[in-house]
């Protein structure tokens, strides 16, 4: 395992490149990354042509009602590139959040995704978008990825993981740490 000083977008080539490495180390070809602009998702095309490249969003509303973060244009471009862009409800929000947000109150998604931070966010969002990814029917949960996720922006984090369903959660086997930061 590679672990960063910081967290931040300076480890987005490091991760990209180590992401590369293991996975072909281990002969796995799908790879989910995280994205909110797009950029992250830019650099991991390049970084890994010709490997099955999955770009999961924000939800719609995350940053504001109706608001999309990636712009259309960088959705298009990611596509024509032969990424597949996915942006769906997240895993450890949304309902829960509007329970907090209501009531003031935890709902489990929230606890979940809080104790998962204990790793580092961009360990929390590479197991929430593979799931994200499963539910959408775009990974097998018979096959391992790896899942990339980041802290505020760029990556800085990938994981070898098994991917399930949400509704699963606790079958979810995360197999390797290939890269994190060691202070977050």
């Amino acid at each position: 395992m590679h672990a960063f000083e910081r967290p931040g977008e300076e480890n987005t080539d490091t991760t990209l490149r180590l992401a590369r490495s293991r996975g072909e180390a281990l002969g796995l070809r799908t790879f989910l990354i995280a994205t909110t602009s797009g950029k992250s998702a830019l650099r991991a095309a390049e970084v890994l042509q010709g490997k099955d490249l999955i770009a999961v969003t924000h939800c719609t509303g995350f940053g504001g009602p109706d608001v999309q973060e990636l712009p259309g244009p960088v959705r298009q471009e990611l596509e024509g590139k032969g990424v597949r862009v996915l942006t769906a409800t997240h895993a450890f929000g949304t309902l829960g959040r509007a329970v907090r947000r209501k009531f003031r109150t935890y709902e489990l998604e929230e606890i979940v995704a809080n104790a998962l931070r204990r790793f580092g966010e961009g360990t929390k969002v590479a197991i929430e978008i593979a799931l994200m990814a499963a539910d959408a029917g775009l990974v097998r949960t018979d096959r391992d990825v790896i899942s990339m996720g980041g802290t505020s922006s760029g990556t800085d984090t990938a994981l070898v993981l098994r991917p399930v369903n949400t509704h699963d959660f606790f079958d979810l086997q995360v197999r390797e740490i290939v890269c994190k930061p060691f202070r977050f």
